[in-house]
């Protein structure tokens, strides 16, 4: 239990870390699959695309351990 605490801890670490750099260099949030649109002046934001993938690639990550 405490191992995985540890490797939780860590990535969240490292993902807070890189978070500003991440977007700009994957294209998160502007994949084909990502809608955005204006209603009423208000923008919104539905990353389908981006969050596919983000769980894709978490759940292989998590796979390999």
């Amino acid at each position: 239990m405490l191992k995985w605490l540890l490797v939780l801890s860590v990535l969240v670490l490292v993902s807070g870390l890189l978070r500003p750099r991440t977007p700009r260099r994957l294209r998160l949030g502007r994949l084909p699959g990502d809608l955005a649109f204006r209603f009423r002046g208000q923008e919104y934001h539905l990353p389908f695309a981006s969050t596919l993938l983000l769980s894709l690639l978490a759940w292989l990550i998590l796979r390999a351990l």
